[in-house]
């Protein structure tokens, strides 16, 4: 099930948020990640729309959206590879016409994700907080 995130899910977002950082970004020093978790939990999570996928009413992943933007898109680790990435991109993409993201270039795994899922990549950029290349890329309903 889909729904839209309480304020009683954040710690668990921002642990799904934390954990998955590390596991897909193992290039980036996760100092930098615990460096994070408070922005996360104050700014970044309630300043977007954010949709959680539940098992057994327990939180499995998430997807945020400020505007036509992917924030975050974070599955826990024992539910990858099952579909719940799509399932929340798919529901973001019915209620959108565009949607934008960042993914880092080494991030190969989530490269492929979106890049199968529609998104196209428009233009490499220099993530200056981590030192590391990421690429914008877009998915378009005009194009799909």
């Amino acid at each position: 099930m889909i729904r839209k995130a309480k304020g009683t899910d954040v710690d668990v977002i921002v642990d799904i948020w934390y954990r998955g950082s590390i596991q897909a970004h193992d290039f980036i020093d996760p100092a930098y990640w615990s460096s994070q978790i408070v922005q996360m939990k104050e700014k970044y999570i309630p300043m977007a729309e954010t949709y959680v996928m539940t098992s057994e009413e327990k939180i499995i992943g998430f997807i945020s959206v400020v505007d036509h933007y992917i924030a975050a898109l974070f599955i826990d680790a024992g539910h990858q590879n099952k579909g719940t990435g799509k399932k929340l991109v798919d529901f973001v993409k019915e209620q959108k016409d565009i949607l934008q993201l960042k993914v880092y270039k080494e991030n190969l795994s989530g490269l492929r994700f979106y890049e199968k899922n529609g998104f196209e990549v428009k233009t490499e950029l220099f993530d200056e907080p981590t030192g590391e290349k990421e690429y914008f890329m877009e998915w378009s309903r005009k194009k799909a």
